[in-house]
């Protein structure tokens, strides 16, 4: 496979782990049959389509028998086939996905399937897998109880789940090898998670709403980062999780107001909205070392690991001739403005001599 090949196949399947709307079911359901046809097994009898992962546990709790642990906890308890039969998660998927990787890893060998797995699945996988994490947690939460019967059998019920577009990092690596498991990628870019059986397809349909900062992570300050047709949702800063409407509360954020915030993750989003220069300001803080490179700032936290960074100038100046500051995370073990600065570069302190700063 050529370079603009490699890429375009790439663009795909980044495009299906985060699509939003509702994607084609005839399409959907067509790719899960070929998987139950090439898994040896007759054409599920039914689909049941639901607004998000959500509903799809609490059909398959319902399913494994769990329907009084969901009405004890005051669920809304879904009405399901009583004949869906047993999974078959393992036929449709597993084994066809530990047939396809072990044929390509013996075909590959150990350092070759290991360069692919690094160009094509790595570059998804972190990206796609903070969002998997996050809805088993959202998913488990509509329990209400942290730790209660309820949220174990929801979280585990997530698990019973086939993916859907979310295992597009997998899908890619075995799309570029050449070893796409039978109908699998067809669901993937019509649907959301799904959970098979012997005669029943629970289906869910993908996000409403996915927003996300140029690195990849939620982050929304005005509304939900990740949103279903049923109302479940995901609020996040950066990546964080935040409570919903957390950033609009801010109005009037003070240095103080946020030295008195005891969630550890909630004060680095609001020292990020507040402003890093302005808090040293405000605070008074001085500087831990400065060099030619730049000037190394520490912010210590109560519960949490102190936030350092570099302060830098830009060399190049503004349309209006002024030269911008930049504040630059840095490792909190970082000691002087030059092993700072190095490490945005990912170099040693040692090996960083620019021969002008930037």
């Amino acid at each position: 496979m050529n370079e603009l090949d490699h890429a375009n196949l790439m663009l795909a399947w980044e495009s299906a782990a985060f699509a939003t709307g509702p994607g084609d079911r005839a399409r959907a359901e067509a790719g899960i049959t070929a998987a139950y046809v090439a898994a040896g097994l007759a054409a599920p009898e039914r689909f049941l389509w639901v607004d998000s992962p959500a509903q799809g546990a609490l059909a398959a709790a319902v399913i494994a028998g769990h329907a009084q642990v969901l009405r004890d906890a005051g669920l809304d308890v879904p009405d399901v086939p009583s004949d869906a039969g047993a999974s078959v998660r393992d036929a449709v998927r597993t084994r066809p996905w530990e047939a396809a990787r072990t044929a390509a890893y013996e075909r590959l060998g150990n350092r070759e399937w290991a360069r692919s797995w690094t160009r094509t699945a790595a570059p998804l996988w972190d990206r796609v897998q903070q969002l998997v994490v996050r809805v088993r947690q959202a998913v488990g939460a509509i329990a209400g109880e942290e730790g209660s019967r309820a949220e174990s059998v929801l979280r585990s019920a997530t698990l019973d789940a086939v993916l859907g577009q979310h295992d597009a990092p997998w899908l890619a690596q075995f799309d570029a090898l050449g070893a796409l498991p039978p109908g699998l990628a067809e669901a993937a870019r019509n649907a959301g998670w799904w959970w098979p059986y012997e005669r029943l397809v629970i289906v869910s349909e993908r996000p409403s709403e996915l927003h996300r900062d140029e690195p990849g992570r939620l982050h929304r300050g005005d509304g939900p980062a990740l949103a279903f047709p049923d109302g479940l949702a995901l609020h996040a800063w950066r990546g964080m999780p935040i409570p919903p409407g957390f950033v609009s509360s801010l109005g009037g954020l003070t240095a103080e107001r946020i030295g008195l915030e005891s969630n550890a993750e909630l004060r680095r989003v609001m020292l990020e909205i507040f402003g890093y220069d302005r808090y040293l300001a405000e605070t008074g803080a001085e500087p831990l070392h400065r060099d030619e490179t730049g000037v190394l700032w520490r912010i210590d936290l109560a519960g949490d690991e102190p936030v350092v960074m570099v302060e830098v100038v830009n060399s190049t100046p503004e349309p209006d001739g002024a030269y911008r500051q930049y504040y630059l995370r840095v490792p909190p073990s970082t000691r002087t403005a030059r092993e700072g600065v190095a490490w945005t570069f990912g170099v040693d302190a040692a090996d960083y001599n620019p021969l002008k700063q930037t």
